[in-house]
């Protein structure tokens, strides 16, 4: 008896893998069989799992010993790998789970499986699950993410700045099972994930990169199995192991997806209340996985599937174009392999696609991914043509660096818009990595043609209480990015983020503080003119014990009016006997300097029925449509309520003003409140309701004297809208693919703000889209 039970001693510690003793090297059994996946761990074949054990904490402090217990089993089958995740809590029922939307689990309880399964330590899948089994899944990726150093804010395209996070993208779906439980001291969840939903490598014997992080609400806390610390340039480099994965029985990978569409939109007719038209659209996708790590797919009439109401952007005073992200299906699946520095393929430009074909995965130890789509004629520049996009992008990874190229173009009959590009990235110890791009692009149509070139260099330290990012960057007027997101050209910049981030005791009430330092220049490419924008800025921040978060920032910069925005920009005059007189000519003011501002925000925890946020911004500003000073002030604020596991409503309110300087007179005004309720009825089901109201405004238009400013000859009148829209939803989605939306929007505006008195309906429309995912 006592040798059974050395010998089951013996076996238990060698199926366990404890993090914190850099025990991160799995060796992870196969089995022949299959789980239940019930969320309760009681089939015998759990018993013969790979325990992973040992986690420790990496956000607020990294380092230390995760202060929750968390036991992560798992194994495969030949079809399929399974995880069983055990996730102690020792504080009693304070776990935050509630039956979300997918990917809406940022808020709550969960544990993230990321799997990288080339093993490159350059990409991984996001598998996450809240405590009942929600899913999240996406991409994370180590190439183009923000880094400890935090610079990304200023780097074309990076997507975040937060280390953790990197470059994370959860639009994309994939289809696994996953069912959670909550439990007297936790909870307990059970994931399945075929093999049919991944990329993986073509070996007979496979390594894959694991890391397994756990978000603890109430503390604030997140953990990581493998231990992850600060100062390392890349996450994913630092994870762990799946060794010995063999005899792997993928299938044949071949789905289709067919979509019907339909809306029927109203619009106001003399005499009668309202006349209804609409139509409907077949379309589809497929997707062959030609081999383990290459998938070729093919879409008609792809749909957005976007049937989220766009969140209210405050609008007034912006100068570039807002980045909105990708949600058609045909372009999710494998766009993290288009990724490229400075946003140099950007799928969103192609608005109205009638049909096209995309192959991406591994060949030969390159990451390739490329796409042929046509565009339909209303986006043609000329008549009666449909624009044409090739996109491709390819990536080589040599341990240390990574080698990438970018071809695109636009053919539109006579017009094109071709770009070619390289980028290089370089890993010089754990801490540091540089970056360098350059691309030119060709553009032509009749009787115009420009070309240009973008030189990028990017230099990052990730330290654990010191970091940086540095970029020096230089694109000429005639680059353009037909096929990408490059919203300003004509610029030479320089850039310089410093951190220091300092740590408290492990019981502190100040868990982490620091702040980010910032410096940057911009020079006009052309004229040669002297700097036209500077920017110096002070943004601390903090992490109290309990997940409260505050941040601020005090920044002084300045800022030079474009010439070319002003070219049809006039005085107007009136003479003694209020007769007019031939317009004025405007003159456009040299730089604004000295604009000082800062703000203020505070987040507070997750807690158990609510969590919210709110922020302050007040300072001088160039107000750009009159060249002139002016001061703004905005507030933001958001509350989230959860009164049940099944119900959540959001209230946001977003208000910004500005007055000229010269007077202290209202140049204009943004208030929009949105109020949105989800009524989680089951995983699969759910009813929406999204309300909004935008009341925006605007005065006539003067100079910085006073004097009315004539646009192209004519006065300008200045502006108000006042609208409410409201939209309702039922979505049914049991399996990512497989789905029907049906809902109704509708806009009303009134000629006075927020009075509800006279409301007259613009625009309204029923909506609805069904599709199925066939799947052999």
């Amino acid at each position: 008896m006592l040798l059974a039970s050395l010998l089951l001693a013996t076996v238990v510690a060698d199926s366990t893998y404890d993090g914190r003793a850099n025990r991160t090297r799995v060796e992870i059994p196969r089995m022949e069989s299959a789980a239940s996946i019930d969320g309760v761990l009681d089939e015998a074949v759990w018993s013969k799992a790979a325990r992973l054990t040992g986690f420790s904490q990496y956000q607020p402090v990294d380092g230390r010993p995760a202060e929750e217990p968390t036991e992560v089993l798992v194994w495969y089958s030949p079809d399929a790998i399974y995880f069983g995740i055990r996730a102690t809590e020792l504080h009693g029922d304070v776990v935050r789970a509630t039956k979300a939307n997918r990917d809406d689990i940022a808020s709550e309880d969960h544990i993230q499986i990321l799997l990288d399964t080339n093993n490159d330590r350059q990409l991984a899948f996001v598998f996450g699950v809240n405590a009942l089994g929600v899913q999240q899944d996406g991409t994370r990726s180590a190439q183009f993410g923000g880094g400890a150093g935090g610079g990304s804010a200023t780097g074309g395209g990076f997507r975040n700045i937060n280390p953790l996070d990197g470059s994370v993208d959860l639009n994309p779906d994939y289809v696994f099972e996953s069912k959670g439980t909550v439990v007297a001291n936790g909870y307990v969840v059970e994931v399945r994930i075929p093999f049919k939903s991944l990329r993986y490598q073509d070996q007979s014997v496979q390594t894959w990169g694991i890391h397994v992080l756990r978000r603890i609400q109430h503390s604030g806390f997140q953990d990581t199995w493998a231990p992850a610390v600060r100062a390392n340039a890349n996450f994913l480099a630092q994870s762990g192991t799946l060794e010995g994965l063999t005899g792997m029985r993928r299938g044949l990978v071949l789905e289709a997806t067919p979509t019907l569409t339909a809306r029927l939109d109203g619009s106001p007719r003399v005499g009668r209340d309202r006349v209804y038209s609409g139509g409907s659209e077949l379309g589809g996708d497929a997707r062959w996985g030609i081999r383990q790590n290459l998938t070729l797919n093919a879409t008609i009439n792809p749909d957005f599937s976007q049937v989220e109401a766009d969140v209210g952007q405050v609008l007034l005073n912006e100068r570039f174009a807002l980045f909105y992200p990708e949600k058609r299906p045909f372009f999710l699946d494998g766009l993290e392999l288009f990724d490229t520095p400075n946003q140099l393929i950007y799928t969103r430009r192609i608005v109205e696609p009638t049909g096209g074909l995309k192959l991406a995965g591994r060949m030969a130890g390159t990451t390739v991914a490329a796409m042929v789509v046509q565009d339909g004629e209303g986006q043609s520049r000329t008549s009666g043509d449909n624009p044409l996009y090739g996109i491709a992008r390819l990536r080589r990874d040599f341990g240390n660096y990574t080698v990438g190229s970018v071809l695109t173009t636009r053919e539109d009959g006579d017009d094109h818009s071709r770009l070619a590009g390289a980028d290089f990235r370089f890993f010089h110890s754990k801490l540091y990595w540089v970056q360098l791009q350059a691309a030119q692009s060709w553009s032509e149509s009749p009787g115009t043609s420009r070309n240009g070139s973008l030189l990028q260099a990017e230099w990052d330290r990730t330290g654990r209480m010191w970091g940086f990012h540095y970029t020096a960057r230089a694109l000429e007027p005639g680059f353009g990015a037909a096929a990408g997101f490059v919203n300003r050209t004509g610029i030479i910049e320089l850039s310089t983020f410093n951190r220091l981030s300092f740590y408290g005791a492990q019981d502190a009430l100040v868990q982490t503080y620091g702040s980010f330092f910032m410096v940057s220049r911009v020079w006009d490419y052309s004229s040669g003119r002297p700097v036209i924008e500077t920017s110096e800025a002070i943004l601390p921040s903090a992490t109290l014990r309990g997940g409260w978060r505050l941040s601020g920032s005090l920044g002084r910069n300045s800022f030079a009016f474009d010439p070319s925005a002003y070219s049809g920009y006039s005085l107007f005059r009136q003479g003694p006997a209020d007769e007019p007189l031939p317009p004025g000519a405007f003159v456009v003011p040299g730089r604004e300097r000295d604009q000082i501002g800062g703000s203020f925000r505070i987040t507070t925890p997750t807690l158990r029925y609510l969590s919210a946020t709110a922020g302050f911004t007040h300072g001088t500003t160039p107000i750009f449509s009159e060249a002139a000073p002016g001061r703004s002030t905005r507030f933001d604020g958001a509350v989230e309520l959860r009164p049940t596991s099944a119900l959540r409503t959001t209230l946001q309110v977003s208000r910004l003003t500005l007055e000229r300087t010269r007077d202290d007179s209202r140049f204009s005004t943004e208030t929009i409140p949105r109020l949105k309720t989800e009524y989680q009825v089951t995983r699969a089901l759910f009813l929406r309701l999204v309300g909004q109201y935008a009341a925006r405004s605007r005065s006539p238009l003067v100079n910085r004297d006073g004097i009315p400013l004539l646009l192209n000859g004519g006065l300008d009148p200045g502006s108000e809208v006042n609208e409410l829209s409201m939209d309702w939803l039922f979505s049914y989605r049991p399996t990512p693919g497989t789905l029907a939306y049906f809902g109704y929007g509708s806009t009303m505006e009134e000629p006075d703000g927020f009075s509800f008195t006279d409301l007259r309906r613009t625009r309204d429309g029923f909506f609805g889209k069904l599709s199925y995912l066939v799947r052999f």
